[in-house]
């Protein structure tokens, strides 16, 4: 994945320099997951709320998916650094991915009241949240690794030998 940069990479898409971008990803991350949840539960008790549970799951994800994406690319753009990251690329590609998948998941089941697409639409589900699982990997890397989204060093952060703690944050 390349080396680590020792200084961050600040987002361009924050509020009061706090990144937008991994404040979004936890609700499609989770709509994501809860929805192939809630296929196992309809495989497993065939019970109608399960389906239409599934089916809202799908379009939470896919739209706050994409409301996600919206600073995730606006960060992607702003920075040569991150747009030359092999994993800055692969991680934007996968959650396209995981959003198309998810749309395709959702367009199968409609019409289908609370029944999920038996077979095609779980292992759909299945696909989306592993696929997810890699892409959240990648994000991390981006954040630990290369700074991505990481306060420079400078007047406004904390010394590295100085836990938050101690500051009363």
């Amino acid at each position: 994945m390349g080396e680590p940069h020792n200084r961050g990479i600040e987002s361009t898409a924050a509020v009061a320099r706090h990144p937008l971008h991994p404040m979004l990803v936890p609700l499609p991350i989770a709509a994501f997951i809860f929805a192939l949840i809630a296929d196992i539960a309809w495989l497993k008790t065939d019970r109608p709320f399960w389906g239409e549970a599934s089916h809202w799951l799908l379009l939470t994800g896919v739209i706050a998916g994409l409301v996600a994406a919206i600073p995730g690319i606006v960060d992607y753009l702003a920075s040569e650094r991150v747009r030359n990251l092999p994993a800055a690329r692969l991680h934007g590609a996968l959650n396209t991915f995981v959003r198309l998948l998810g749309a395709v998941n959702l367009m199968l089941r409609s019409g289908q009241g609370a029944t999920p697409i038996f077979g095609i639409g779980i292992i759909l589900s299945f696909a989306t949240v592993a696929i997810l699982g890699v892409s959240g990997w990648l994000g991390g890397e981006l954040s630990y690794r290369h700074g991505v989204g990481v306060m420079a060093r400078g007047a406004d952060s904390l010394p590295n030998d100085e836990p938050a703690v101690r500051q009363g944050l």
